[in-house]
Protein backbone atom coordinates (compact mmCIF):
# COMPACT_ATOMS: atom_id res chain seq x y z
CA UNK A 1 0.00 0.00 0.00
CA UNK A 2 1.44 3.55 -0.68
CA UNK A 3 1.97 5.09 2.17
CA UNK A 4 0.90 8.72 0.09
CA UNK A 5 -2.60 7.25 -0.29
CA UNK A 6 -2.62 6.12 2.77
CA UNK A 7 -2.16 9.83 4.87
CA UNK A 8 -4.48 11.65 1.61
CA UNK A 9 -7.15 9.23 3.23
CA UNK A 10 -6.48 9.76 6.58
CA UNK A 11 -6.61 13.37 6.01
CA UNK A 12 -9.70 13.36 4.54
CA UNK A 13 -11.61 10.82 6.87
CA UNK A 14 -10.44 13.42 9.48
CA UNK A 15 -11.52 16.81 7.57
CA UNK A 16 -14.83 14.82 6.44
CA UNK A 17 -15.32 13.55 10.98
CA UNK A 18 -15.03 17.26 11.81
CA UNK A 19 -17.71 18.52 9.22
CA UNK A 20 -20.09 15.52 9.66
CA UNK A 21 -23.97 16.48 9.59
CA UNK A 22 -24.66 13.60 12.14
CA UNK A 23 -22.55 12.37 15.39
CA UNK A 24 -22.89 8.73 13.57
CA UNK A 25 -21.29 10.25 10.21
CA UNK A 26 -18.65 12.16 12.83
CA UNK A 27 -18.29 8.49 14.37
CA UNK A 28 -17.81 7.29 11.43
CA UNK A 29 -15.12 9.09 9.96
CA UNK A 30 -12.97 8.70 13.21
CA UNK A 31 -12.70 5.48 12.95
CA UNK A 32 -12.23 5.34 9.26
CA UNK A 33 -8.88 7.57 10.18
CA UNK A 34 -8.18 5.64 13.27
CA UNK A 35 -8.20 2.93 10.64
CA UNK A 36 -5.66 4.51 8.38
CA UNK A 37 -3.47 5.89 11.30
CA UNK A 38 -3.22 1.91 12.25
CA UNK A 39 -2.26 0.91 8.99
CA UNK A 40 0.03 4.03 8.56
CA UNK A 41 2.16 2.93 11.87
CA UNK A 42 2.28 -0.44 10.48
CA UNK A 43 3.97 0.57 7.35
CA UNK A 44 6.29 3.17 8.88
CA UNK A 45 7.14 0.66 11.35
CA UNK A 46 7.83 -2.03 7.91
CA UNK A 47 9.59 0.95 6.19
CA UNK A 48 11.92 1.54 9.37
CA UNK A 49 10.44 5.23 9.62
CA UNK A 50 8.17 4.53 12.70
CA UNK A 51 9.85 7.76 14.68
CA UNK A 52 9.28 10.44 12.05
CA UNK A 53 6.75 12.85 12.96
CA UNK A 54 5.77 15.38 10.97
CA UNK A 55 8.79 17.04 10.06
CA UNK A 56 10.46 16.10 12.84
CA UNK A 57 13.11 13.08 13.83
CA UNK A 58 13.74 11.74 17.22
Amino acid sequence: MDLNYLLQRHQISLLRARAGASSEARVAHYGLARGYGERIASLRHTMGAETLIAGRVS
